[in-house]
């Protein structure tokens, strides 16, 4: 077909301009980052449910589809992301003592690490694969202590996460998985008062199946479980009057299901379109159950395979406002002085954006040696709270180099095209 040689450049072309532009920390959901920032995953808005494009992806998110990495296949890399988040407070908060004011969080970017590597056994009845990823989950921060009416207002939350999985090849279309999500979590506020950086420890369970409908067709679907952090003795609320008594701060990632389609029967099988539907259960989740609603996000991916092994990405999603707007007279149970103070605090975790697009680019540098980079952004959006308004807009960029061991197994080779020649 004629419009098979522009989409190359289609997709080159959207990278280009997605690095560029003044778009909008990472391409989150609520707080949590799920796979938009990894190495392959991240050009396409994070798409990943049926057929992840790298192996972390698949550690991370459907563990069935550790099934499709033959041989052994190791990662690393990682992701930058940055916001710029405008907060003005338009009405005095008595209960924690902030006055009207406006100001930008001077809270830098993060880097966001993705390492993982996979491993295909040998000598059972049935193919079994194992993996181990280093990623992270989740986070947030602001400050705007160089505004003396914030009250010295400042948060950060960072959730790391240790992931050993299991996938066994029931048949050759019929996958099921496992993970474990060991957490590591630090956490600053984000409560007005005295806090410090405080850690903590939970663990988190997931389960996935992955189903090829056709040789280049698979439908997949997870569950996560809920995961709680409880960081002990880390905020003395701000009280004018009474006892300023150390409080715990519980703070949770929710429960999660994800389904997916993908096919790369397209072009030659050179073109690879994926979809996902994402749903957070923030009732689930500690803190977040108080500031966010229950939401869904649609990911949408597109990957070109050239004739030069050369694979352009670019994704869209969209993704549903957590955000609770409704009246909320408390925070955890922590926050004091009524809704212009639950306002203000909620506000610090505001993720108004709907729209979102990402690009990136993947080949192989060197013999079974692959390098991915990808670059994204949220279109700007504005969040009201009561008295409280969040300007937010946000940008990330990252890579990845994957190494193939073995690429070749008894059972064939990896559907990667760059793994493999015989593709």
């Amino acid at each position: 077909m004629r419009y098979c040689s522009f989409l190359p450049w289609f997709c080159l072309i959207m990278l280009c301009w997605i690095s560029a532009a003044p778009l909008s920390f990472g391409q989150s959901y609520g707080v949590d980052l799920r796979n938009t920032l990894m190495p392959a995953s991240g050009g396409m808005a994070g798409t990943s449910v049926a057929a992840p494009q790298d192996c972390v992806s698949a550690i991370n998110g459907n563990p069935a589809t550790m099934t499709q990495f033959k041989g052994s296949h190791m990662t690393l890399g990682g992701g930058w992301a940055e916001s710029t988040f405008d907060l003005t407070q338009g009405v005095r908060a008595p209960g924690i003592n902030v006055d009207p004011f406006s100001d930008k969080s001077t809270v830098p970017g993060s880097v966001v690490p993705a390492i993982g590597a996979t491993q295909e056994l040998q000598g059972f009845s049935v193919p079994v694969f194992v993996g181990i990823g280093f990623v992270g989950a989740a986070g947030a921060g602001t400050n705007f202590v160089n505004a003396p009416e914030s009250n010295g207002s400042a948060s950060y939350l960072l959730l790391l996460e240790a992931i050993p999985s299991v996938a066994i090849e029931l048949t050759d279309n019929l996958s099921i998985g496992g993970s474990m999500f060991i957490g590591d979590g630090f956490s600053s506020g984000p409560f007005v008062g005295t806090s410090k950086m405080t850690n903590a420890y939970s663990l988190r369970g997931g389960c996935g199946i992955n189903y090829a409908t056709s040789q280049r067709s698979w439908i997949g679907a997870y569950y996560l479980s809920t995961q709680e952090f409880r960081f002990h003795d880390q905020v003395i609320p701000y009280r004018p009057l009474g006892n300023r008594i150390p409080r715990t701060v519980n703070i949770g990632l929710p429960q999660q299901v994800g389904l997916g389609w993908a096919s790369e029967r397209f072009m030659d099988n050179r073109l690879l379109l994926a979809v996902d539907a994402l749903y957070f259960d923030w009732e689930s989740a500690a803190l977040f159950g108080d500031i966010y609603n229950n939401s869904w996000a649609l990911q949408m991916g597109a990957q070109y395979s050239s004739k030069r092994n050369i694979k352009l990405r670019c994704g869209y999603a969209l993704a549903e406002n957590p955000m609770d707007t409704s009246l909320i007279t408390s925070i955890d149970g922590i926050v004091p002085g009524g809704t212009p103070s639950v306002d203000y605090t909620q506000a610090q975790f505001s993720i108004p954006n709907v729209h979102r697009i990402s690009g990136g680019a993947g080949m192989e540098i060197y013999p079974h040696v692959n390098l991915d980079v990808f670059a994204g952004g949220m279109f700007p959006a504005t969040q009201t709270l009561g008295g409280t308004r969040v300007d937010l807009v946000s940008y990330w960029l990252g890579f990845g180099l994957t190494w193939h061991f073995d690429p070749c197994s008894n059972h064939g080779c990896s559907r990667l095209p760059s793994t493999c020649s015989g593709i």
